[in-house]
């Protein structure tokens, strides 16, 4: 019997989605189990499956001619899966070799539990609020967009829109479980449905915690870490992830709360494309400064490599043969008190996923930029720059 089934979308981030897939084969490795790995590419227009089909045979791949939405991409995966458990998991991540071991240990022994979240830190290895976040109701929306959730981010009253007295580093029950990472029963999705296509992109997580929290379930939250390199594949600087983004929350407002007064719902309305227009107007006019600070500039800074074959990393770096070579994160300064970045450059064959994880979290204060090394396909994996060969 399949234990999980694995569902990744995919939509031009050929490289991340790899370095994600490398992880999975890695905690399957480390914790064997019954899975089957669906990967669903949303016409990417690229040459991601055939960079990526020879190199995993035994993923399933989907590849379709149009770009179906984020929802529609999962339900196609969804409705073929076998396993007793769904995962619901982003191409711009990264899970440790225990990850899967311990949602799995999680849900059996809890059979009350829906779903499960975990973790999740960037890419310099800071924590990420929307790891756990509660229901978006009109209170919680408003707290949200006048700005009371972050005047008062520690109050059960005004922060309950990302949790924040609640502590990333223990176990809690939660309201929703994010899309990046969204490990589910499938026998509570065939009580609550799948994925409502009405959203293309954003909300879908919302809207499916909040009916798996209808048919009776609970959602949780894990500690366990996972890097989730938030929207390399949505690109949210854009005025596009804006204007979708908020049009979720009106979907999600309407479908679940269509029994407030029209006033009401119209002045949330209303503040909803408030903050989206500012958020719009924020990025029309920085956008042009920040083209302006980049021009013309350069890989500058410090570079480690962790690695026993430094060499072939650098050669993949510009201006690489200033790298310095270490063969353990102990060996990584303790501090980064100069005004230039720090690189530090992680080997996959040096160190595994859980050790890379575990030293980015732990060493986030530093202000380090981390990145992946991959020696079988020879790609530096980053959260702003991928590496390869020339």
């Amino acid at each position: 019997m399949v234990k999980v089934s694995i569902v990744i979308v995919n939509y031009r981030v050929k490289y991340f989605l790899e370095q994600s897939l490398r992880s999975v084969k890695a905690a399957l490795k480390a914790c064997p189990m019954e899975t089957e790995v669906f990967v669903v590419d949303n016409h990417s227009q690229d040459d991601s499956l055939d960079y990526l089909m020879p190199r995993f045979p035994e993923v399933r791949f989907i590849a379709n001619t149009e770009n179906t939405g984020f929802a529609r991409a999962n339900n196609q995966a969804i409705e073929l899966a076998t396993g007793q458990y769904i995962l619901l998991l982003n191409p711009d991540t990264v899970i440790a070799e225990s990850t899967l071991h311990e949602v799995c240990q999680f849900m059996d022994s809890h059979p009350e539990a829906g779903g499960v979240g975990v973790k999740m830190i960037d890419g310099e290895g800071r924590f990420l609020p929307e790891s756990k976040r509660g229901f978006p109701t009109p209170w919680v929306s408003f707290c949200k967009i006048f700005g009371l959730s972050a005047l008062f981010p520690h109050s059960r009253l005004f922060g309950r829109y990302h949790l924040k007295y609640l502590s990333p580093d223990e176990c809690h029950s939660i309201d929703i479980l994010s899309g990046a990472f969204m490990f589910m029963r499938r026998e509570t999705l065939d009580k609550s449905g799948l994925l409502d296509e009405s959203f293309f992109m954003y909300g879908e997580d919302i809207d499916l915690s909040y009916r798996l929290v209808l048919a009776g379930y609970v959602n949780y939250y894990l500690p366990t870490p996972i890097i989730h390199y938030k929207g390399e594949s949505t690109k949210k600087g854009s005025l596009r992830y804006v204007r979708i983004f908020y049009e979720a929350m009106l979907i999600f407002f309407k479908k679940h709360y269509p029994h407030y007064s029209k006033g009401y719902a119209l002045a949330i309305k209303c503040s909803i494309f408030f903050r989206a227009s500012l958020a719009a107007a924020h990025r029309v006019i920085l956008r042009p400064f920040k083209r302006l600070q980049k021009t013309g500039q350069k890989e500058s800074g410090e570079w480690y490599i962790l690695s026993r074959n430094p060499d072939a990393i650098a050669a993949l770096i510009p201006g690489g043969n200033h790298c310095t070579p270490l063969l353990s994160v102990h060996e990584i300064p303790e501090s980064n008190k100069k005004s230039e970045q720090r690189h530090i450059v992680f080997d996959t064959a040096l160190l595994s996923f859980r050790e890379i994880i575990e030293t980015m979290q732990s060493r986030c204060a530093d202000g380090n930029r981390y990145l992946i090394y991959n020696p079988e396909s020879r790609v530096i994996v980053s959260p702003k720059e991928i590496y390869t060969q020339p």
